[in-house]
C-alpha cells in the first residue's frame, strides 16, 4: 500500500467509528453575540422620539342605554329619578332594589348640580350601594380642554 492510499483509507480502529455525541456551540455563541450587538445599537435609536406634550384630559362620551338609571340631585338636595321627584332615600332605596335584580343590572348615572353639597351626592351613592347596584357613574359637562 502506498502512502497516498493510506490517506483515503477508512480508519482501522473501532473507537473512531462511534458517532460524535458532542454539540459544537461555537456557531451559536457567535450568532448570539452578533444579535446582542445589533440590539444594543438599535434599541437607543428606537426609544428616542420627538418630544410632544400629550393631552392631559380626555372626556369620553357615555353610551346612553334605555335601561340606565339617571338620578339627578339639585343644589337643595332633592333627588329625581329621571324626571320624577323621589321624596327621600328610603323611596330611592326601594326603587333601586327592584332595579338591582334585573339582568343585566342597569347602571346608575348620577347628575348633580355644581352647587350641590357632597353630602347629598354621598347619600345617593350610599343608597345605591345598599341596594346592591354594581356600577355607579357621574355625568359631567365637558369643560374647556387644558392646553
Amino acid at each position: 500500500m502506498s502512502s497516498f492510499e493510506g490517506m483515503f483509507a477508512p480508519p482501522a480502529s473501532d473507537n473512531d467509528e462511534k458517532a460524535m455525541s458532542e454539540i459544537n456551540t461555537t456557531p451559536l455563541v457567535d450568532v448570539m453575540l452578533v444579535l446582542l450587538i445589533v440590539f444594543m445599537i438599535t434599541i437607543p435609536v428606537i426609544t428616542h422620539t420627538v418630544p410632544v406634550e400629550l393631552p392631559k384630559v380626555r372626556n369620553e362620551a357615555t353610551k346612553t342605554a334605555p335601561e340606565n338609571i339617571n338620578i339627578s340631585v339639585n343644589k337643595d338636595g332633592q333627588m329625581y329619578w329621571g324626571q320624577s321627584l323621589v321624596p327621600d332615600t328610603n323611596a330611592l332605596l326601594e326603587r333601586l332594589k327592584t332595579a338591582a335584580v334585573l339582568k343585566p343590572q342597569p347602571e346608575v348615572h348620577v347628575r348633580a348640580d355644581q352647587q350641590t353639597r357632597y353630602e347629598y351626592v354621598g347619600r345617593v351613592i350610599l343608597t345605591a350601594q345598599r341596594a346592591g347596584i354594581q356600577k355607579v357613574g357621574f355625568i359631567t359637562e365637558p369643560g374647556a380642554s387644558s392646553q
